[in-house]
């Protein structure tokens, strides 16, 4: 398993895998806390783990946490998602970056993404799962969520939007979040 940083987003990490195939199918490592460690990341302060099932052009996002934020692993263990990182710590050198990525099934490759960061991503298959490896307790009172259409950040979906929650869907800017957060 090989650790990359992604240059748009400090301190986030792609980590890809070295899946070995052969006639059954395949087995892939997708976790290795030595690696992990190996790029400044504490492989045990990761608490809750969840999966999400989504169908094709479902988008989830643009979702992050107030407060100290999270930081998480994502993952797609099962068909292709687009996946979409903004980098939103107004400390960061790489403050309003965006990364975009194909997460799938075939590569299981994992992204890290530091706290502070929002996170979205779309379902480009019939079916696919996300896995997340997150860093504290879910706590619906920090829930932050940005419009996944705000031309500001003019994110490229590669699919029409078939499905999003309500809460997605009404979601404010970019601009109307940072000015909350400012103020």
């Amino acid at each position: 398993m090989k650790a990359t940083e992604v240059p748009e987003i400090s301190g986030a990490y792609l980590f890809e895998p070295t899946p070995f195939a052969d006639e059954r199918g395949f087995f892939s490592r997708t976790f290795d806390a030595d690696v992990v460690c190996s790029v400044g990341l504490d492989p045990h302060a990761f608490v809750q783990d969840s999966v999400s099932r989504s169908v094709r052009g479902v988008l989830r996002g643009l979702h992050l946490r107030s407060g100290t934020g999270e930081a998480k692993l994502v993952r797609c263990s099962y068909g292709r998602i687009f996946d979409v990182v903004v980098d939103l710590r107004a400390d960061s050198p790489t403050y309003l970056g965006r990364a975009f990525f194909e997460l799938s099934d075939q590569t299981q490759a994992t992204l890290y993404i530091p706290a502070g960061c929002a996170h979205g991503f779309q379902a480009l298959t019939e079916t696919a799962d996300t896995s997340y490896r997150i860093d504290r307790p879910h706590d619906p009172s920090e829930d932050v969520t940005i419009a996944f259409d705000d031309p500001e950040l003019a994110i490229p979906w590669p699919l029409p939007v078939t499905t999003a929650s309500g809460r997605d869907r009404k979601a404010p800017s970019l601009a109307e979040v940072l000015k909350h957060r400012e103020g």
